[in-house]
Order: C-alpha cells, then structure tokens, then sequence
C-alpha cells in the first residue's frame, strides 16, 4: 500500500503540506464560498460548528477542574519517601538539558536556583546547559558564571556548544540532540543503563515543582512501559504574570487553563515545551530530528510510528511555571506575542510528516494510527479557523445571499449561533475560578492586593476576546498554515522575555 501511494504521488510530504492548509482555507471560507448555491448547508455547517465549539469547551471546564483537583492532590504526597520504597531508586539519574540562546544570566540562574531546590537527591541531578556557538564568548562568559555558581549544588554541571551543521534548523531540536548525544556519551562511558536515565528537556525559564523529580522517578519506576512514555506537567505562564501587559495577561491565562485540561486528557495529551523521558527512548530514535523547528510533538510522533501505542505521554500532576511574553513596550509584546503564537503553529507542518509515516508503518494498526492523528490534525485545523467561523460564520450567508435573509433559516441562524456562543462564556465563571486557585500559590506577598485586579480582568474578557483570538491566536495560525501551504519555511526566532 505504501509503495503504490509513492508511486502515485512521488512527493508524498509535500502533496500533505499543500493539502492540509488548502482544507483550512476551503472550511476558513465555506460559508463565502457555499452561501450563493446552498445557503442553507452553509447554515447547518455554521450551526454544527458552533455545537461542537461548545461541546469543546465544557469539555476544556470539565477536564481543566479535574486536572486541578489531581494537582492539589498531587502536591500534599511525599513523592521522595515513596520512591525510596522502590526498588532501583538509587540508580535513577536525573539530566536536565536547558537549551539557551542569548538569554540572560539572571533568567537562567533562577531556573538552576529552582532545580537545586528539588526535593530529590542532588547526587542524581545534572545539567547541561545546551548553548549555540555562534553566540560566541557570550555564552562562554555565561556558563562560567553559572558553573562557579552552582558546580557544587549538582552531581554534575556541563555545558555543550552546538555549531549548526547545513541541513540543521535553527532552533531548540537540534540543539537539544547535540546536547542528548552528550549525555549518551557520559553515560556509555560509565557503562550505566540507558533506562535508568531520565532527560528532561527544560526551557531556560522553566521552574518546576519542588517534587517534580521525585515525582517523575516514583511514576516512571512504577511503570511498566515506562521506557516508551513520555512524561509532562502542564505549562502554565505565572512567573511575571503582573509585569505583562493587560492583553498577553488574558491571552496567557487562557492558555495556561487550556493546557491543565490537556493533562486529564490522557488519550490525545502529547507534550509541550518542557517534559522528560528515558535516555533509552531518546536513543532509539535517534535523538530529536534536527530539520525541523517545533520538536516537542515531532519527537512523540517520531516514537510513536516506531513503537505504537505503546508511546504515549503520561501527565505530571505538578505545575511547571514559565515567563509569558514582555516586550519593551506595547507594540513589541504584541509582536513578540505574534511570532511566538506563529511558532507554536508551525507544528502544523507535523502532520504531513505524520501522514506520510502512516503510509510507510505497517506495523502499526491502521486504527491506532488514525485516531493519535485524528487529535493532531483536529487541534491544527481549529486553531486558525474557530475565531472567523464562531463570530463571522453567522453573518456571512445573509450578506452573500440576500434572499437567505427572508427564509426561516436566514432569520434563525444568527440567533442560534449567538445564544451558543453565550452559554460558552459563561463557562469564564468556572476558568476564572481554577485560574485564581493556581494563581495565588506563585503570586509574592506584595502581590496579594493585586487578586481584584483578576475580577476586573475576567469582567472585561467577554469584550477583549475577540482580539485575543484574532490577533493572538487564529491570524499567526493561519500565516503558518499559509507559509506551509506555499512552501515558504518559518524562521526561529527567540521570543523576548525581558
């Protein structure tokens, strides 16, 4: 099968990265398109869109409040007393590679003053701090400080400088390959188990929880299939909450409540931006592939069409805290906002990746494959077609077709389409709610006067939204789509995070 598809389309990749972004485009404007021929398909098309946007979002509240409930739970477990009833615990060696490119000294040094907290034995805790050479003596200069700093905190402190090789993308995938090959290389050379060492990959401003490594060990040594898992906490974006600006701040709360309702999510959760696996894993697949930008899908795929259904990726009901976008002023957040958003959507380009994989792993069932892919292709297309199908879709047939407008159907859909929408934010209530819970944990005393300032802001979300979703979210979508759709490849750029 997977030879007569290549022979029908020799291109298979790129055949999939035209496709998938023309499906988006076409549903994007269906209703311009469907109205002046069958205005009421279009209608029906709008309708059911609008259900399914609902039925979405009860089940973001749903999963998002369960998600909640495991992390409180999660939080008061003596997670190092119970993996040190297990079998194998000693041996279990924690690496923590930081992929950094000219970030600052002090943003880093809060990540490793974070670490060096873990409720874990720090004998089993290592850094490598994965650096670029093109940045030069700059990067040098950094990890100097950083080492003298905290050489004695760590069982060991290490720094790799990645030199991009042609063919190689720009990015966090492959430097953090350059730098796992590292650890491959320790660890071969003490003639130590692959499966007893957990990589994680961490962002430069990610702090995570005090328990997160005795967590991660208690579940991974618990775990029968633990050497095919990944493992993930949900990324929420409070570390310089107060210091955004009034929109990112809606935008990253929306997206820190979203992610806590992936985690609950187990059957399509796939991890993002900061998680851990086995250096076992990391090896049979051969590290992280370096030709691509957003990596932290692409290396779950890359195991799951080797390995099956057993790869999946197991929640961490612990927070893991990240900086939101903050730019020098206004216009440069939104920007900094923008391509990061853009970047984040690029993983659209995983798909005609993971399509073409399908045709060429039969040995996995056909079904597994669908429904894993039937989640990441979903994702992708709502990402940039919900804002313009939930507030235009309605409008659009009448305007297009005016003698819709008179019909019983002409009359209903705006109607209907809006009273949906309504009951959809009345599920801010419940958002609001889980958001305050997660929130205060992280704010500082000082901060505490500030929680009036969240009513005020969840009172004025009903009216912002829409440019939220507009602007920061749907439009950098679709410009990846777009650039996917003509061939036109997405450069890596650092998000400011000043």
């Amino acid at each position: 099968m997977s030879w007569q598809f290549d022979i029908l389309i020799p291109d298979m990749r790129r055949f999939f990265e035209i496709l998938i972004p023309l499906f988006t485009w076409s549903l994007i404007t269906l209703p311009v398109w469907l109205s002046p021929f069958h205005p009421a398909v279009a209608a029906y098309f709008i309708i059911v869109f609008n259900v399914y946007f609902f039925y979405k979002s009860l089940k973001t509240v749903i999963l998002a409040t369960v998600s909640y409930i495991n992390i409180d739970k999660s939080r008061q477990v003596n997670w190092l007393a119970k993996a040190r009833k297990i079998e194998n615990f000693d041996r279990i060696k924690h690496f923590f590679i930081i992929p950094n490119y000219k970030e600052g000294y002090a943003k880093v040094k809060k990540t490793l003053e974070n670490l060096a907290e873990q409720k874990y034995p720090v004998k089993n805790i290592y850094i490598v701090l994965a650096l670029e050479r093109s940045e030069g003596q700059e990067a040098v200069t950094r990890f100097q400080r950083l080492f003298r700093n905290f050489r004695h905190r760590f069982g060991g402190f290490y720094a790799t400088y990645h030199v991009l090789k042609p063919g190689e993308e720009k990015g966090k995938a492959s430097n953090e390959a350059y730098a796992a090959r590292f650890v491959s290389q320790w660890v071969k050379k003490r003639k130590l188990d692959p499966l007893n060492i957990l990589v994680t990959s961490c962002d430069a401003d990610a702090l995570m929880d005090p328990q997160y490594c005795s967590y991660l060990t208690t579940n991974y040594l618990l775990d029968q299939n633990g050497r095919y898992h990944f493992y993930a906490a949900p990324v929420v974006l409070y570390n310089n909450y107060w210091d955004l600006n009034f929109i990112i701040r809606l935008q990253t709360t929306i997206s820190s409540i979203l992610r806590m309702s992936m985690l609950s999510d187990r059957h399509s959760l796939i991890q993002i931006s900061t998680y851990s696996m086995s250096l076992w894993l990391l090896e049979s697949v051969d590290y992280w592939d370096v030709d691509i930008i957003p990596e932290d899908w692409h290396i779950f795929l890359q195991a799951f069409f080797k390995y099956g259904i057993k790869v999946r990726t197991v929640p961490v009901y612990l927070l893991c805290t990240r900086d939101g976008v903050r730019g020098k002023n206004l216009w440069d957040s939104f920007k900094s906002r923008y391509e990061q958003e853009k970047r984040w959507a690029w993983g659209v380009s995983d798909i005609p990746y993971a399509l073409e994989k399908m045709f060429q792993s039969p040995q996995i069932p056909f079904l597994d494959k669908f429904f894993r892919l039937f989640g990441i292709i979903e994702g992708h297309i709502l990402w940039p077609s919900s804002f313009f199908l939930l507030t235009l879709g309605a409008s659009i047939p009448a305007l297009v077709n005016p003698y819709f407008k008179r019909t019983v159907m002409g009359y209903v859909l705006p109607k209907v389409a809006g009273g949906i929408l309504t009951l959809s934010v009345l599920f801010v209530l419940v958002i609001a709610y889980l958001d305050f819970q997660a929130k205060h944990r992280f704010m500082k005393k000082g901060e505490i006067k500030k929680f009036p300032y969240l009513v005020i802001q969840w009172v004025l979300f009903p009216l912002f939204s829409p440019i939220i979703s507009a602007f920061l979210s749907s439009l950098p979508a679709l410009e990846s789509h777009t650039r996917l759709l003509l061939g036109k490849k997405l450069n890596y750029k650092v998000t400011q995070k000043i």
